[in-house]
């Protein structure tokens, strides 16, 4: 397998959802599958699932399709590497961050969770997902010591702003974003994924209030 060049964001974001699919049928027992039929699975054409496939070399025959867990294989390594999970801390423990940290612990998908830090006194000393709940001010230190390379944040987005920059010079590469602050604008060396929960809820919203003006082609 040979990445073509630079792969696309759509593509990208792709690979999860292909990666989910082909998790399930390898459950049920499927042994092949077809790019059509994989397709029709993803919402999407037979060529644009060829097209994605072909940025990483290709992973089938023509006429013949792809076996299953090999595809699955192929984009497990896509998304996860040699398997090494990434050292993960946590910024915010109240009701989201504690949601948050239940599934990253839960579900790895190619994270560790060590370390979450809070500045609720109450919160403070108190255990979730495994980790012990941390001052915010022993931050520096606990990054110098144990290098995680993703932040999550789980706070508000004047501490997502003041807390920005911080984490940039303390080393952190990635942040999994859940403030209402886009990182991605002032700080393009992050890699960032930005979760806005409340788009989901108003473009469902949208599409329930103007079912005619959506184009399912």
């Amino acid at each position: 397998m040979s990445i073509q060049g630079k792969v696309s964001l759509p593509v990208i974001k792709r690979l999860p959802k292909y990666y989910r699919y082909l998790k399930n049928l390898s459950a049920d027992g499927r042994d092949k599958i077809s790019s059509s039929e994989l397709a029709r699975m993803m919402g999407t054409t037979a060529s644009q699932v060829r097209q994605d496939f072909n940025c990483f070399g290709g992973f089938g025959q023509q006429g013949i399709g792809y076996k299953v867990d090999v595809l699955l294989a192929e984009i497990g390594k896509l998304l996860f590497g040699d398997g090494e999970l990434l050292p993960t801390i946590l910024i915010g423990a109240g009701r989201l961050g504690s949601a948050v940290s239940s599934f990253i612990s839960r579900d790895t998908n190619g994270y560790r969770l060590i370390g979450a830090f809070d500045i609720n006194p109450a919160l403070i000393g108190h255990e979730m997902s495994g980790v012990r709940i941390l001052p915010l001010e022993e931050l520096d230190a606990f990054c110098a010591e144990h290098q995680p390379a993703v932040a999550v944040l789980c706070v508000p987005r004047q501490s997502a702003v003041e807390l920005a920059g911080h984490l940039v010079r303390l080393g952190i590469q990635g942040v999994w974003n859940f403030s209402h602050y886009d990182l991605s604008v002032e700080y393009p060396q992050l890699t960032v994924e930005n979760v806005h929960l409340g788009d989901s809820l108003m473009s469902l919203g949208y599409r329930l209030r103007n079912p005619e003006s959506e184009h399912k082609g």
